[in-house]
């Protein structure tokens, strides 16, 4: 396991709550020099800690209206089959293999609950080798840091 110090840790906390902060930026604000924060970057970034910079989308303005988990049970003999048709639907943003009373958890993103139903009625349902289907829509979501972040 890689050790990381106060400093990466500060690091990551920074450019977790926001990804585009600028080095010289972010270095006044640690108070550490700039061309240190650069070398510790890419250090973290070369042992994979930090696996991209990445941008968060309001996606309701792109007329998404709708966010729902759907837990469902698969034949397993199918897993592959399914897992392939799951990643050729749009609607489909994450696959997650989980324990529990579902094989797989998916998320998924619709225009309104009209457009979620068919989703899960016609394009998932329809999956030879789903056996059944559990929607859990998102009605309000609150992200919080890992406690690994907390300054």
């Amino acid at each position: 396991m890689h050790r990381f110090d106060d400093l990466d840790m500060k690091l990551l906390y920074e450019l977790t709550m926001d990804g585009s902060i600028s080095v010289p930026v972010l270095s006044k604000k640690l108070g550490i020099n700039a061309s240190v924060l650069y070398s510790r970057i890419k250090r973290l970034m070369k042992k994979k800690l930090i696996k991209k910079f990445t941008v968060e989308i309001d996606e309701s303005l792109l007329g998404i209206g709708v966010k729902a988990s759907v837990g469902i049970n698969r034949d397993p003999k199918l897993k592959e089959i399914i897992h392939k048709k799951f990643m050729e639907t749009s609607e489909v943003v994450s696959i997650s293999e989980v324990t529990g009373r579902f094989d797989i958890m998916i998320d998924v993103y619709a225009k309104n609950l009209e457009a979620l139903h068919s989703v899960v009625i016609e394009k998932i349902g329809k999956i030879e080798g789903i056996q059944n289907t559990e929607t859990f829509v998102e009605l309000q979501k609150t992200d919080k840091n890992p406690v690994y972040l907390i300054e």
